[in-house]
């Protein structure tokens, strides 16, 4: 008879030390220590953890934040790197899954930085790393848009383990092409705040929003969902207002993100965190998947893949392909990288073109 995981899964609702690479790793390191000595096997952080995320684009003009932007292009880490083997060796150390947000830079431009999201293994490999796709609104100031390479559903202890980042959880193209690869675990991670309006009109909710579109694919894909948000403390205020009563306004106005979790019924499982941070927990149960399903199986019964049919580029994408047989340098150099193969994704035509120079 087959059998479903079991598990305790933690949910970081925490800050980064903004431009601090070393300082924020060590804090990862030590909530990661701290959820497994608590009895989480998957721990989820927030968008962006290392080291910073650009709220200054949403308060600021464009020609006011190259500082800033330096800073954290400056502070962005390669993958793999030194700041990433010692979230490895965390994760492998404690024998837990590790989702985590980073700024990933690459030797090819130091400019060129991508809204990263980890996934790494309870023995310490890099499971997938999958590059937001398209930086939302005010975001495309920074970070470059990623490609399908990512788009990768991994089997573990835990389950089927899929992460998608801040606003990818509203495409539902991209959360499909999740479910599709079996889905049962996901992983959704946000930013800390995020202004849209001037100070004293309503802004964009947040929370509202994170509950919604979580809770939809929770409910959708019949699935536990993972929610880590950041938290924007005071001194990371301080630090972007820069004495600036407009841009202070902004931030402090601006809804707080939340973190928490969702059962496959679409409902809260833990507790919510939004004005502290702390880790939320939840017990899961693969199992209570199951008979949801036998209402509403979106990639089994209850479509029509006679009619709807989704194909899914997942080349990994390089500014250049040489043909004078000398390997160049890599934006997809992982070394061990586990995914479930496309051929079991039978909902979805996957393209998976061989690793180019």
């Amino acid at each position: 008879m087959k059998t479903y995981p079991a598990f305790r899964a933690a949910a970081c609702h925490v800050a980064p030390y903004y431009f601090d690479t070393p300082r924020t790793i060590d804090k990862a390191c030590a909530l990661i220590a701290e959820a497994a000595g608590n009895g989480a096997e998957l721990i989820a952080f927030p968008e962006a953890f290392v080291s910073s995320f650009p709220v200054w684009s949403g308060v600021y003009a464009p020609v006011d934040v190259h500082d800033f932007f330096f800073k954290l292009a400056s502070s962005a880490i390669e993958v793999p790197g030194p700041e990433v083997a010692r979230l490895q060796e965390a994760a492998r150390r404690h024998g837990v899954i590790v989702s985590i947000g980073i700024n990933e830079g690459t030797r090819i431009s130091p400019a060129c930085v991508w809204d990263t999201n980890l996934l790494i293994g309870d023995d310490g490999r890099i499971l997938n790393r999958h590059r937001k796709l398209v930086p939302t609104y005010w975001e495309k100031l920074t970070w470059a848009n990623g490609d399908g390479s990512g788009l990768r559903v991994v089997e573990t202890k835990a389950g089927r383990i899929g992460a998608l980042v801040c606003g990818e959880n509203t495409n539902s193209l991209a959360r499909f092409a999740l479910l599709a690869q079996g889905e049962n675990v996901h992983i959704s991670s946000f930013s800390p705040r995020w202004p849209t309006h001037p100070p004293g009109e309503a802004s964009y909710d947040l929370e509202a929003a994170i509950r919604l579109r979580a809770g939809a694919h929770a409910f959708e894909g019949k699935v536990f969902n993972i929610v880590a948000s950041g938290f924007l403390p005071p001194e990371a205020i301080d630090l972007i207002a820069r004495d600036n009563a407009r841009a202070r306004q902004l931030l402090e106005e601006s809804p707080k993100s939340v973190s928490m979790i969702f059962g496959p019924n679409g409902t809260v499982i833990s507790d919510t965190l939004r004005d502290e941070e702390g880790i939320v927990y939840a017990d899961i149960d693969l199992k209570q998947c199951v008979i949801p399903k036998q209402f509403q199986d979106v990639v089994g019964y209850y479509n029509r893949f006679d009619v709807f049919q989704l194909k899914v580029n997942r080349r990994a994408l390089t500014p250049a392909e040489f043909s004078d047989g000398v390997a160049g340098v890599e934006y997809d150099d992982l070394s061990g990288l586990g995914s479930t193969s496309p051929e079991e994704a039978w909902p979805v035509e996957s393209v998976d073109g061989a690793k180019r120079p």
